[in-house]
């Protein structure tokens, strides 16, 4: 009679799915922001697997995951970060995924007193704060100072530039006006808050090295099947394209 009444009162409890009650925790690089929640949002009603992004610089991503930090998928801005980990032991491949290419554009809020973006607005002395990411955290901090000093401007404008933690704060800085101009992702620009508040023009892509972003499966992830199945997701075509909207160079 007791087995009966606590078969009884299990059936009575609702049943919650595995991926409910467990997400897939992504670490994201902050040019994602703008562009991975509705991925996500398809990723789990094309699988049932629901995931959540934390959203940093890839190098604080990079230090939390050596450190411990409970991560499934690592989406970086580039692949240097993300190798560390396959270095350390910690990915669950032999070498990143890339799985699209970062474009570096110089973003301006509408009605300045300077001239529209351009090469040309770097070397005006009317530009007084620049901002960038941090280059030692950010790979997009790093492309924006190779540019500058691709055109032997970074000596100059160094004493010039607000350094910002990741990129989505760089865009922060300059659209709030704490920034004359930014060098930010074309991600930030192609959102519908900056595009309606200012213009951008894309850096030529000679002018620093190629921003590819690569990604890994936590070696310590209890779902690395979820997490490759993820991966797989971001590499499919209809993905890809959608990455290309948002401001990305799809890779496939």
């Amino acid at each position: 009679m007791l087995k009966r009444i606590f078969f009884t009162l299990l059936g009575l409890l609702p049943m919650t799915p595995a991926s409910a009650q467990t997400p897939l925790r992504v670490a994201a690089a902050a040019d994602l922001e703008p562009v991975l929640p509705p991925i996500l949002a398809q990723f789990e009603k094309s699988t049932g697997i629901h995931a959540e992004a934390t959203y940093e610089s890839s190098a604080v991503l990079t230090t939390q995951i050596l450190n411990g930090a409970p991560f499934d998928v690592f989406l970086s801005a580039d692949l240097g970060f993300p190798k560390r980990l396959v270095d350390a032991g910690m990915a669950d491949s032999s070498a990143p995924v890339t799985y699209a290419k970062g474009t570096l554009v110089l973003w301006e809020r509408s009605g300045s007193h300077l001239p529209p973006p351009s090469l040309a607005l770097l070397h005006d002395r009317k530009l007084q704060r620049l901002a960038i990411a941090n280059p030692e955290r950010a790979p997009y901090g790093r492309a924006a100072v190779a540019a500058l000093t691709s055109l032997k401007l970074y000596d100059a404008l160094k004493p010039r530039i607000v350094t910002a933690e990741n990129i989505a704060q760089a865009a922060q800085f300059v659209d709030s006006g704490n920034a004359d101009a930014g060098l930010i992702s074309l991600t930030s620009a192609m959102t519908p808050q900056l595009s309606s508040s200012g213009t951008y023009f894309v850096i030529p892509r000679d002018l620093y090295p190629p921003i590819e972003q690569g990604a890994v499966v936590v070696r310590a992830s209890s779902q690395r099947v979820a997490a490759h199945k993820m991966l797989d997701f971001l590499l499919s075509p209809p993905v890809q394209a959608q990455l290309a909207r948002s401001g990305l160079t799809p890779v496939k």
